[in-house]
């Protein structure tokens, strides 16, 4: 009735990066000097463990192939991204993984290339599906099998942050090979040149999501608005989290501030956040249980939200950099509930399990994995009429 969906799209973007030796905006945007491990040191050492999608070559243009038939030396469970300092990717996903253990719940877990593959009828056997931390990389057809899943009454968890963000294409005969060009706008380390903005795999135009009409809001409620790297923040539970229709939701959370610890900078809210947005998709009815605040200066408004850069656009002045715990009902009993912080599954270890962000995940997938009616899921009036 449980599936975890491994981002391994996104793994492959990160494979073997070496944004801490090459990359000079990277201090300045962390907000702290790089943590170098032995490990690090030998892939930048040795080139024959390839490059990642957030790396140049010589000639200053951007990587656009990573494949996983090499060794994948930085995706090894007790790794920390040396620019951040944190787990990223894999082995923040292995929080996740433990959380689900220590609840005990009977899980499946498919991956990227499985979805790709399969399309909805991999998600098909299942009443819930969870992402991992950072789906930041999807092809078309996983994005439309999460669609389509969740049109017929699939439930789908959400668990990270500025995720469903850039599109990317496989190879039929070479699916271990993953194509993405960056261009037009987004948080990237290169720039597509001109001629160099449709991929070779699949040819059709690459970029985020967004600039290709289907913004992660539309399935998610909530899409990429900040990132920061050197602390996190907790959540506050908001006017919505006390409606009878998603009361349920925090139950057993009793104070109005939660997830203020965490394996990722001591919170739930952080590293990369996202917020609802009615213009850009979030369905009108979808309710905001928790959002956080008072982030660090650290904290930037993403490139694609501005047509000007202009002071202020920074965690302690701009209203926008928060994330948003959202949570809509979908046609068929169909649900679906967003974190929208990256940091929110590093939190759920934290206290042998007994937190915040872990009683509010409890609930979801208590309900999620039942067949029927979720609790409060009717259509009614008073639900359109709660604004």
């Amino acid at each position: 009735k449980l599936c975890f969906l491994i981002p391994t799209a996104s793994y492959l973007a990160y494979a073997n990066e070496k944004l801490s030796f090459d990359a000079q905006i990277i201090q300045p945007m962390t907000g702290q000097p790089p943590v170098i491990t032995d490990v690090d040191i030998e892939i930048y050492k040795n080139r024959e463990f390839g490059l990642s999608t957030y790396d140049s070559y010589e000639d200053g243009a951007g990587v656009s192939f990573s494949t996983y038939k090499r060794p994948i030396v930085n995706m090894r469970p007790k790794y920390r991204i040396s620019s951040m300092n944190i787990p990223w990717q894999f082995p923040a996903d292995l929080s996740i993984i433990a959380w689900l253990e220590a609840s005990g719940y009977d899980y499946d877990v498919i991956t990227d290339e499985d979805l790709h593959r399969e399309g909805l009828s991999a998600l098909e056997p299942y009443n819930c599906v969870m992402t991992g931390t950072h789906p930041e990389y999807v092809s078309e057809r996983m994005l439309d099998a999460q669609e389509d899943f969740v049109a017929q009454g699939g439930r789908l968890i959400y668990m990270g942050g500025n995720g469903y963000y850039w599109c990317v294409g496989f190879y039929e005969d070479e699916p271990w090979c993953m194509e993405v060009r960056k261009l037009d706008s987004g948080m990237r380390a290169w720039a597509a040149k001109a001629g160099e903005h449709y991929l070779q795999t699949t040819g059709e135009k690459s970029g985020l999501w967004r600039t290709r009409g289907r913004a992660p809001q539309k399935l998610t409620g909530v899409g990429f608005i900040a990132e920061g790297f050197e602390t996190c923040a907790p959540f506050r539970k908001m006017p919505d989290s006390y409606h009878r229709t998603v009361s349920w939701l925090t139950e057993g959370i009793e104070d109005e501030v939660f997830g203020d610890e965490g394996l990722a900078y001591g919170g739930a809210a952080g590293i990369e956040l996202d917020r609802y947005d009615l213009s850009l998709g979030t369905p009108p009815h979808t309710k905001i249980i928790a959002s956080s605040g008072g982030h660090s200066d650290n904290y930037v408004v993403v490139t694609e939200e501005l047509l000007y850069a202009y002071a202020g656009l920074v965690g302690s002045l701009d209203y926008r950099v928060r994330a948003d715990i959202t949570y809509f009902t979908a046609p068929n009993n169909g649900a679906v509930f967003s974190t929208g912080s990256i940091a929110f599954g590093s939190a759920l270890p934290a206290n042998n399990y007994k937190n915040g962000a872990s009683s509010l995940l409890r609930n979801v997938v208590d309900k999620f994995i039942k067949n029927g009616e979720l609790p409060g899921g009717s259509w009614t009036l008073e639900e359109k009429q709660w604004r």
